[in-house]
């Protein structure tokens, strides 16, 4: 049951955008999310994404919970 998991105390997110296809900036990485948040041992991570216009605009959100 996923109302069972346990995400820990702390959380991190790091994201990254992109226009057009030609300029991208940013790190999504998960390395990038647990040192944001103060995270050394992770529990959980989700990832979000965001698309506009059949992917004009994008942004990617990595969010990592744990301790």
């Amino acid at each position: 049951e996923f109302n069972r998991t346990e995400l820990g105390s702390k959380s991190g997110k790091a994201s990254s955008r992109s226009i057009l296809w030609l300029v991208a900036w940013g790190d999504a990485g998960t390395k990038a999310a647990a040192d944001a948040g103060g995270i050394r041992v992770i529990h959980h991570g989700d990832v979000r994404l965001l698309s506009i216009l059949f992917g004009l605009y994008s942004q990617m959100d990595t969010i990592i919970y744990g301790d």
